[in-house]
């Protein structure tokens, strides 16, 4: 019966032998409940979601068994960029009714499938990851899109090659999992392996710390396209509290106003990617996303996994300063593009 915590992964550097593979979609890691004609889905914090996607559970009852319980993602594909398109899912998460129908219908999302956790009257929650996988191979034989299984192997050169070539449609990795695993709600004990790379980049702005004025919480960053116009490509925010306190006294010289930012009002109002675009939450009401103005004359060299259009798809981490660093010779010509594939690529893997 929901809710039920869904099995997590711990990271590691480099894929693990004789495990089991898949990709690592990125998307709302869901579990979905069928009992004839009942559905629900489950999100990652066992929160329902149901009511934000009606075209999954559509097709949960038009091709999952009468009753079954189903580990997997939900993902919207961008049919037209060839990627996985997190920004639409987010805003499939929508208060009116009439506006989830409406983009169920504009930006369709899609469940891709990885485990089974029970099938009929048979918990299979204490059998192994190699019968589960087998049950639930066979189990969605019939379904049909928007319904998938991942794709999967035990051939770690292919899961390496799969490691190098999904990351083009938006897949930030590989999970490995023992064969013999059971499936443990809410323990780590699969693998993750992601994508890492570093990069340097102009430092545009700051946001105050949750605790108040007294400490960064952010850095925004910023990269030149072949325009010459600074984007905002995402933020750094890991810092230890002391080093919070210290970078507000020490980026304090180079506070300004927006008159001549590269992240002005003006800026956003020409269509401009830039951090004013936010500076409400829609998942959140109360929190403030303004930020304070800096000139942008510091270079930080930060580490990501992987983009997600122009702009980092994760919270980046901080790696050094660059003062060595000309902050206009920070251009997006930097950043790896990886091969582009399909989200049918993916799925035609095995």
């Amino acid at each position: 019966m929901p809710p039920v915590a869904p099995m997590l992964a711990k990271p590691a550097a480099t894929i693990p032998a004789g495990q089991h593979y898949e990709p690592k979609w990125d998307g709302f890691r869901s579990v979905i409940f069928r009992d004839g004609d009942e559905v629900e889905i489950g999100s990652r914090g066992e929160r329902p979601m149901t009511r934000y996607f009606p075209e999954v559970v559509a097709a949960v009852l038009a091709g999952f068994p009468p009753r079954a319980v189903i580990d997997g993602e939900i993902v919207i594909a961008d049919r037209e960029r060839h990627t996985l398109d997190f920004e639409a899912l987010q805003q499939r998460i929508h208060p009116a009714a009439s506006r989830v129908t409406l983009l169920s219908e504009q930006t369709p999302a899609s469940f891709v499938a990885f485990d089974l956790l029970a099938l009929g009257d048979d918990d299979l929650t204490g059998r192994s990851l190699a019968h589960r996988r087998a049950v639930l191979d066979d189990a969605l034989a019939g379904a049909a899109a928007p319904v998938y299984v991942t794709p999967a192997t035990r051939d770690h050169d292919l899961a390496r090659r799969w490691f190098d070539r999904f990351e083009g449609v938006g897949l930030d990795g590989l999970i490995a999992k023992r064969l013999d695993l059971r499936y443990q709600p809410g323990m780590r004990v699969m693998t993750k392996i992601k994508h890492e790379r570093t990069a340097d980049c102009v430092v545009a702005g700051y946001r105050v710390h949750k605790s108040g004025p007294g400490a960064i919480g952010s850095l925004l960053l910023g990269l030149y396209d072949g325009r010459g116009v600074l984007v905002s490509v995402g933020v750094v925010g890991a810092f230890p509290m002391a080093q919070r306190r210290e970078l507000l006294t020490e980026l304090a010289p180079l506070v300004t106003t927006f008159d001549d930012h590269p992240w002005s009002w003006a800026r956003h109002q020409e269509g401009e990617r830039t951090p004013r675009k936010s500076e409400a939450s829609r998942w959140n009401a109360g929190k403030d996303l303004s930020f304070t103005p800096l000139r942008p004359e510091r270079v930080v060299e930060v580490s990501y996994d992987y983009l997600e259009g122009v702009r980092f798809r994760h919270t980046t981490r901080f790696v050094r300063w660059r003062a060595d660093r000309e902050p206009r010779s920070c251009t997006n010509d930097q950043l790896e593009r990886p091969i582009r594939l399909t989200f049918a690529d993916v799925l035609r893997s095995t």
